[in-house]
């Protein structure tokens, strides 16, 4: 089958290769027909090493497809069912998943140091555990969730990861309150998820900060009050919170610097939500004294803060019911042999989400 191949890390360029095989099809797994990835900046981070990730890897973690075979013990899905792919699945039966912290449950994080395919003799590995930029895709069954038939398999892909981190930081996470002020410091993917998440939940102001300018104008289509590049966000902060600073403030783009920024426009008592995956090397500084002082709430949200299939089902309630707009994210769309093509688009920030039709 074709997949596309990053050799090493820190390349540019994916390779598309047609001898690529899928492997570890057995007891408990699933082999899937992939129809649908989406491109997230965190395969970007993958590729570039900021993100730890064996190489040679094949990239992608949002997907969707059809189930092709199951194997032996699997129940709940059979082949032909249509689903989409959690690359964080749950055990059910860890601390974690009792508590209902099935985000955080430590099994998933163990299948990233599998090989997921082999080519020419050798194993190549698939990000976090899956690798969607390819035909076929061999998973464990808990990260094959089926979907309803009227969810078309790139929206679906999408809601497998950024739309429901962004619509989960802002709903399950930071819990936003209606009437509040809210600032979104980046404005790809899924910092317009959080720019959704933070409408419907009666947030009153909500400006978005990013670079691009495409970005900002797109971040008003989606729901937020302004929009205005980094260095306006301190006039926003004065204008709109008599320079008190925002109920919350999203930082959702993964470096100290852009949280840092982000604690300093949270208002004393406020919540900083740190959704940006950052590099273990990056720290963020902040002093005893400031913490005492200001009572500033600080919640890092991994996929969402929440119970995952549940956060799949809101997302695809809400989007029957016109409160998010899931379409509107998918800004290009590339086959699979111009997935580097979709690469470009995301480095330089002209597109939201890319779909690799597949």
């Amino acid at each position: 089958m074709r997949a596309a191949v990053l050799h090493e890390t820190g390349q540019d360029k994916l390779e598309i290769h047609d001898d690529v095989e899928a492997v570890g099809f057995g007891p408990g797994k699933v082999r899937l027909r992939m129809r649908a990835a989406g491109l997230c900046h965190s395969d970007l981070s993958a590729m570039s090493g900021v993100l730890p990730q064996p190489a040679p890897l094949v990239p992608g973690h949002e997907g969707a497809g059809e189930v092709v075979e199951v194997g032996d013990g699997v129940t709940g899905l059979s082949p032909g069912d249509r689903v989409l792919l959690c690359w964080l699945p749950a055990c059910g039966d860890c601390p974690a998943c009792r508590r209902g912290q099935t985000h955080l449950c430590p099994s998933g994080f163990g299948h990233a140091g599998t090989p997921s395919f082999r080519r020419a003799g050798a194993d190549l590995f698939g990000f976090a555990g899956t690798g969607t930029f390819a035909e076929e895709l061999v998973v464990h069954a808990a990260c094959a969730v089926p979907i309803p038939d009227d969810v078309p398999y790139d929206i679906a892909a999408l809601i497998g990861c950024g739309v429901t981190t962004g619509l989960g930081a802002a709903l399950d996470t930071a819990r936003v309150a209606a009437g509040s002020s809210v600032a979104v410091i980046g404005c790809g993917g899924v910092g317009i998820s959080v720019v959704q998440g933070a409408r419907v939940s009666g947030a009153a102001r909500i400006v978005a900060v990013d670079p691009t300018p495409a970005r900002r104008e797109a971040a008003l289509r989606f729901g937020a009050t302004e929009a205005v590049p980094p260095e306006g966000l301190g006039d926003a902060r004065s204008r709109i919170t008599g320079g008190e600073g925002f109920d919350y403030v999203f930082e959702v783009v993964g470096t100290s610097a852009t949280a840092r920024t982000a604690y300093e426009a949270t208002r004393r008592g406020g919540t900083l939500c740190v959704v940006g995956a950052g590099a273990a090397d990056d720290f963020l500084k902040i002093s005893m004294f400031e913490l005492f002082l200001d009572e500033k709430r600080i919640l890092p949200s991994l996929f969402g803060g929440g119970d995952v299939l549940r956060a799949y089902a809101r997302a695809i309630t809400l989007w029957r019911a016109g409160r998010v707009d899931l379409a509107g994210l998918i800004t290009h769309r590339v086959p699979l042999a111009g997935v580097n093509d979709a690469v470009d688009q995301m480095r330089s920030g002209e597109a939201l989400r890319t779909c690799v039709e597949i």
